[in-house]
């Protein structure tokens, strides 16, 4: 592995790269403001699973095909944020016995779960941001292989951007015992997390970058 200066400069890097304020967060939130706190862990952990597949990719090179075609990557980041506005819709517009604050705890949080993998696979940035960001803290000279090396520190950085995104949750989820009485909760909190997510999924599709 590399040396201990570019393991030391590799975790201070990742960890403010992790603790910048990011769509991850904001999404992460945004299902703990609309469903509760249990959503939003689930949500976060959706989000860190996903994630391993950007890892992989990036450790055998599938995700230089995401450079290689422009037109590739436009199709993923543009399905990525429709997704999110999708998901954003629903909170909104669900009603009744299908509005978010009348699902059952363990249905509401699976569904939170099963969500947020995919909108973590489907976002071509993250899968870009590995295949960039680890090879500046591989070694050459190391025994190890470079795609093991990168699936070792593409690990620690998911587990760091995770930590970030857990501790969003925690506050979040801390707000809302606060600020709202449980009875009202339903009226407008899923409608608020719901315009996050349409909000963050319209940023991504017009970002350019």
């Amino acid at each position: 592995m590399p040396s201990f200066e570019i393991l030391l400069a590799f975790l201070i890097t990742t960890a403010l790269f992790a603790y910048l304020p990011g769509p991850a967060m904001i999404y992460v939130s945004a299902q703990t403001i609309a469903r509760g706190q249990w959503a939003g862990l689930m949500a976060a952990l959706g989000v860190h699973l996903g994630g391993y597949a950007h890892v992989m990719l990036a450790a055998f090179g599938l995700a230089a095909l995401l450079l290689a075609v422009p037109t590739l990557y436009l199709v993923v980041k543009i399905a990525g944020a429709l997704y999110l506005i999708y998901l954003g819709l629903m909170m909104i517009f669900r009603r009744g016995k299908a509005d978010q604050a009348d699902e059952p705890r363990t249905k509401s949080a699976k569904r939170a779960f099963v969500e947020s993998i995919s909108v973590e696979v489907l976002n071509p940035k993250t899968a870009l941001f590995f295949i960039s960001f680890l090879p500046q803290f591989v070694s050459l000279d190391a025994s190890l292989p470079l795609w093991a090396q990168m699936l070792i520190l593409g690990t620690i950085v998911n587990v760091m951007f995770s930590s970030a995104d857990l501790a969003c949750v925690l506050f979040a989820g801390w707000m809302l015992k606060r600020l709202t009485a449980a009875s009202a909760r339903s009226a407008w909190l899923p409608r608020i997390g719901g315009t996050f997510l349409i909000g963050l999924g319209a940023k991504l599709a017009l970002d350019r970058s």
